[in-house]
């Protein structure tokens, strides 16, 4: 039988779990992330996996349950969420350090406007996105005109990376006094990046540091590259010899493909072996498990043979050809790769033109053995001596 009592009991229970489900978890944290895409969600995951406080914030509120989800099935790391701007930035200890991932340009704007309204004299906003760099120099000095601080920050590693260890390059002020906003936040950075073998302990703060520690040196994949911009542009540069590199390693597949005739096993072998010597790198090993992929979806072949031979580009490409030609530094690699992006975006031309517009069908038969990696290491040299020209 319900009665009056149980119903008023009842009542009295839902209300108090609906205040406990309503009450915000108070924390300083020591840093906060808004932007809440692959990257984002992931670095800070990453800077919470290493101990510090973070607050993730997002335009839209669902990623941030999603990271503070995954914040908690990975360890109940210490990592909260914000409902608001002006929410997020209260959570955070003074000096404020807000890092944004948001996408390049006007979002990037409309980011650092709203979070700024909130922020005061001292505090740091980091860019971590691939932004021109042009566009960080303007942003710095119109946030010096309120006192707070700004880096532009290049961060390359990727979705791995960025929960594992990425490769940062943050570029501050200019002035040499003014290099505190990079040492606000490089015990964060420097814990995060990546590591490689014979560089500083890991309990150094200086990550070129060389002590007696008995446990192995490691180099942090991160240090201070000069005035605000220099980090973007670093990145810019970087991801321009990317475009080449990716654009050489597909060359490389279609001439094994359709000259040499190897399979996509052959080819997954080739690419494995390879990543073992000289060429070991992300790319290549990242091509020999792709091209060793079969298709779960039609139980029919290799996934490779399924993807669509249609790509694009986000700028970072576009904006090193230009600096190029800005700074009458030749890049036909660079060039040509970007390019090649351009006429596969295409598809639907490069379909009409091939009706009438034949390409070659006999080909020199070359043997498996005779197949060499010099050709592609020396267009590899000239790739990256063509991008450290810029630097």
């Amino acid at each position: 039988m319900y009665t009056s009592q149980s119903y008023f009991c009842a009542h009295f229970v839902k209300q108090k779990i609906q205040q406990k489900g309503s009450q915000k978890v108070s924390m300083s944290c020591d840093v906060g992330l808004y932007g809440l895409a692959v990257m984002g969600q992931n670095f800070a995951l990453n800077m919470a996996s290493h101990g510090f406080k973070v607050c993730v914030g997002n335009r839209s509120h669902p990623k941030v349950d999603l990271t503070v989800n995954r914040a908690e099935r990975e360890g109940n790391l210490p990592l909260i969420g914000s409902s608001s701007v002006e929410e997020f930035v209260s959570n955070l200890s003074k000096p404020r350090k807000v890092i944004i991932l948001v996408q390049a340009g006007k979002p990037v704007d409309a980011t650092i406007a709203a979070l700024s309204e909130y922020m005061e004299e001292g505090d740091l906003i980091i860019d971590g996105g691939n932004e021109w760099f042009h566009n960080s120099i303007r942003r710095a000095e119109e946030l010096a005109s309120k006192g707070i601080n700004f880096i532009g920050m290049g961060i390359s590693g990727g979705e791995e990376g960025a929960r594992n260890g990425p490769s940062l390059m943050p570029g501050g002020p200019k002035e040499s006094y003014e290099r505190h906003a990079y040492d606000m936040i490089a015990p964060i950075l420097i814990k995060c990046a990546a590591q490689v073998d014979d560089g500083a302990c890991y309990h150094c703060t200086n990550p070129h540091q060389v002590c007696g520690s008995s446990e192995r040196r490691r180099m942090r994949c991160v240090g201070y590259c000069g005035p605000v911009g220099s980090g973007n542009y670093i990145k810019m540069v970087h991801n321009g010899i990317e475009y080449g590199d990716m654009q050489l390693i597909g060359e490389v597949y279609d001439v094994l493909k359709n000259i040499v005739g190897m399979s996509n096993l052959d080819l997954a072998k080739q690419f494995a072996k390879w990543n073992e010597g000289e060429l070991s790198s992300y790319l290549i090993e990242i091509t020999a498990k792709i091209l060793a992929k079969k298709d779960d979806l039609t139980g029919e072949g290799y996934v490779v043979d399924y993807i669509l031979d249609k790509t694009g580009s986000k700028g970072t490409g576009r904006w090193t050809v230009q600096e190029a030609a800005e700074q009458s530094v030749a890049c036909p690699t660079l060039a040509a790769a970007l390019d090649c992006r351009y006429i596969s975006a295409r598809k639907e031309e490069r379909l009409r033109i091939a009706e009438f517009l034949k390409g070659p069908t006999d080909f020199p038969n070359v043997a498996k053995d005779q197949v060499r990696l010099h050709v592609y290491i020396v267009l590899l040299l000239v790739l990256f001596a063509f991008g450290y020209m810029f630097l």
